[in-house]
Parts: C-alpha cells; sequence; structure tokens
C-alpha cells in the first residue's frame, strides 16, 4: 500500500513539473574547480622573515662579582635561548643571532642597517631578577615557599629605517613549595629551575607581539646583483623562495620630510618590473640567493639600492 502511495506522488510531482525545482533546492551548493587546476598541490606562501636577535644584557646586580664577564653573562644567555626557542617555534622567521649589540646599534645609526643581513634588530635586557625563601612552622608542620621574580625588557628595531617599532617590558614569576610533618617530607634547596621559569614567563608575555610586529609589513627582499651573469636575488630556500615564483620589483618612493613631527620617511615605492625565480642555492641563510630571470617591465642595474622586491 505504501508503495502504491509513493508511486502516485511521484507522478504527481512530474506532471506539475515541481520535482526538478524540489531536487534543486535540496541540493547542497558545489564549489567547481576550474580545469587544469590542482587545488591539492596548491600551497600557502610562506615566506619568511630574517630577524637578528642581539644578545642580551643582564641590567640587574644579580650574579655579577668581581670575575663577572658581560659578555657571557649566563642569565642573559638565558633569556637569549628562551626567546629564540620561541620565535623559532612560531615558523615564522629566520633567526640570525648577531651577539655584538654595540655594533650592531652603530651601524643602524649611521644608516647601514642592511649589513646586519635581516629585517628586524631585537634588542632584549633583564631589568629585574629577585628570588626569596619564606616559611611557616606549625606545631608538626612547616613549610617553605621559593619564589623568583624576573623583568624582560624588548625592543624590536626596523633595519631599514633604524626606527624601535616595538618596545616593552613585562614580568614572570615562579614559585614552589615543600612541606613536612614531624620532620618527614621535602627539605629540597634552592630550585635552580625556577629562574628559567620565571623568564620564561616574562618572555611568553611579549611573543605574540613581537610575532604580529615583526610580520606586519609585507615581506621584502632585495637584488644584490644585476650584470651579465645574471640578476640575483637575496634569500633561498629556507626563507620560503621557490623556483616558479613571481616577485614584483618596486622603485623605492623619494624620501620626505614632515614639518609637523620632524621624522623623515618614505613614501611607497612604484611597481617597475615583474621577475620570475629560476633557480636558488646557498649553504646557509646568510649566504643563500636567488637566480631569477626579468618577465616585464624595467630597472636600472647600476641603481639596484633604488629598488626593493616583494610579493
Amino acid at each position: 500500500m505504501k508503495m502504491k502511495t509513493l508511486k502516485a506522488l511521484i507522478g504527481v510531482l512530474l506532471i506539475t513539473g515541481y520535482s526538478t525545482s524540489i531536487l534543486y533546492a535540496q541540493d547542497p551548493p558545489r564549489v567547481v574547480a576550474q580545469q587544469g587546476v590542482d587545488h591539492h598541490k596548491i600551497q600557502p606562501r610562506g615566506l619568511k622573515w630574517k630577524v637578528a636577535v642581539g644578545r642580551f644584557s643582564n641590567e640587574t646586580q644579580y650574579g655579577k662579582g668581581i670575575f663577572y664577564d658581560r659578555a657571557n653573562d649566563p642569565m642573559a644567555k638565558q633569556a637569549l635561548d628562551i626567546l629564540m626557542a620561541k620565535l623559532s617555534a612560531s615558523g615564522k622567521f629566520i633567526l640570525l643571532e648577531r651577539s655584538d649589540t654595540d655594533k650592531l646599534e652603530a651601524e643602524l645609526k649611521t644608516g647601514e642597517g642592511q649589513k646586519i643581513g635581516a629585517d628586524y634588530l631585537i634588542l632584549g635586557s633583564i631589568t629585574e631578577f629577585g628570588r626569596k625563601v619564606t616559611g611557616k612552622e606549625g606545631l608538626f608542620t612547616s613549610e617553605k615557599s621559593q619564589t623568583v621574580q624576573a623583568g624582560v625588557s624588548i625592543r624590536i628595531v626596523d633595519v631599514t629605517t633604524g626606527q624601535v617599532i616595538y618596545s616593552e617590558e613585562a614580568k614572570g614569576q615562579a614559585e614552589t613549595t615543600s612541606k613536612s610533618t614531624l620532620g618527614l617530607g621535602g627539605k629540597a634547596g634552592y630550585d635552580a629551575t625556577l629562574s628559567d621559569k620565571a623568564i620564561s614567563g616574562a618572555i611568553d608575555q611579549l611573543v605574540e607581539n613581537i610575532i604580529n610586529k615583526c610580520t606586519d609589513k609585507p615581506w621584502r627582499t632585495y637584488i644584490i646583483s644585476a650584470d651579465e651573469d645574471g640578476t640575483i636575488l637575496a634569500g633561498g630556500a629556507s626563507q620560503g623562495i621557490r623556483v616558479g615564483d613571481t616577485f614584483t620589483l618596486y622603485k623605492r618612493g623619494k624620501k620626505v620630510k614632515n614639518p609637523q613631527t620632524g621624522v623623515t620617511f618614505e613614501l611607497a615605492g612604484k611597481p617597475v618590473a615583474q621577475i620570475r625565480v629560476k633557480s636558488v642555492a646557498g649553504d646557509t641563510p646568510d649566504t643563500e640567493y636567488a637566480i631569477v630571470e626579468l618577465v616585464s617591465g624595467m630597472f636600472d642595474t647600476k641603481a639596484l639600492e633604488n629598488y626593493y622586491v616583494q610579493p
């Protein structure tokens, strides 16, 4: 009986012409790929910014004795390692360690920031470090708490302009507690790992802003050579440059001075050519390069400092 009723209903729908519209209305929306495009092979661009990290300084008095060596301060090195590990985990940067901070800052002031070989320079310092031990004694129990607090300051310098684009300080704290009853239980000495945890806690508060600031402006690189042997672009495979990538070559905008603020800045560049990557080579992020060909447009090979490259 049910089968007859279903057949009758289908017949009515076919006669009235409603079946097509009902069936289409119930179909889910579909995305149709264009012919010749394999969407499984398309990967998001993963270009990485080059970030130089200057060695941290320890501005506190902690651990400084008569034989203190500023260049080998263990706590400053500890903070540097923690920061580099966290930035590396983001997968957005090629990290370059540049220990001679004074020399780097001098180059920035003289307008020779490109010698640093990076887009940004991060300078850091430990501004506060202290530890304390507190305890409570009861009739049958005793409790001992160790607390370490650390303050870390960070500055990010845009190498192309020499301007500080981000500056902030954060504090971290780590604590451990041991208890004993009737003389039984933990009697821990000083926990050296607390300094790691306190510094790491301070850096954790800064890392997200560091990543956001360093990736805020478009990725950029430069042509370092152009002659009869070919045109060579700074950067290679580890920075995310791949054979077949096409980039736009821009001519730098002129520099102007704002009379209200006294700040000199560069106007937006003008696209003048398209280039395509033919091959990549080099052994390290410092020595990698890409050989490119001119697809369209033109540029002055005798004035490469007037140009930059962006996706």
